[in-house]
């Protein structure tokens, strides 16, 4: 593992924890000699996780699409900024890059981006580890609910273990570093739905 993708917000959010743990899991990044991939802007804790791990002298890859140059204030001060035509350029760029992906405190777009990542973990697309940096427990409904698509039967239990969740940078990392992903296929969930739903059809 030699480059970790990071989702999360360009705003600060309401807690000062959240900025916090961007500077505490940067540390950990250049601590680990990892680069960081993030979506290059300067403000919130995307801003705040880049700026911390340039200064303790790591290499930060920022990727933007050239609609939200001004709109997120692009990073002028990255060791690389790529600026993409579309928002999926800028996601397929950024899966290039990374060998694991982490979504910490963010909104609707980074929620939108750790689920497609995942999903695409899901599907075999590729074998790279996700995790949620759960700061001052964020994504603790976020994770109730997960286990509740489980308990329904819309996610496998294996599907989920594939997504870590940490309130600690240096456990999430760790957890990466010794990921295996699961050898079971999300095309076996959708043949097992098809043969429940022929049966049930049946009865009718």
């Amino acid at each position: 593992m030699k480059s970790v993708c990071v989702y999360c917000g360009s705003n600060p959010g309401r807690k000062p924890e959240y900025l916090r743990a961007a500077n505490t899991l940067a540390e950990a990044l250049v601590e680990r000699n990892l680069q960081l991939i993030y979506g290059g802007a300067k403000l919130g804790i995307m801003g705040a996780l880049a700026d911390r791990v340039l200064s303790l002298g790591g290499k930060v890859i920022g990727v933007i699409p050239e609609d939200l140059v001004t709109k997120e204030i692009a990073h002028t001060g990255l060791t690389k900024l790529y600026v993409t035509k579309s928002m999926h350029a800028r996601k397929t760029m950024m899966v290039e890059l990374a060998d694991a992906f982490v979504a910490m405190p963010g909104g609707v777009g980074t929620l939108e981006e750790l689920f497609e990542v995942w999903t695409w973990a899901q599907l075999g697309l590729h074998q790279k580890p996700c995790g949620l940096l759960n700061v001052a427990g964020y994504f603790d409904s976020l994770s109730e609910f997960l286990a509740h698509t489980v308990a329904e039967e819309f996610v496998k239990a294996p599907h989920l273990d594939m997504l870590f969740v940490e309130s600690n940078a240096t456990n999430l990392l760790n957890g990466f570093a010794s990921y295996q992903p699961p050898e079971i296929s999300k095309w076996v969930e959708r043949t097992e739905a098809e043969a429940f739903t022929q049966k049930e059809s049946q009865k009718l």
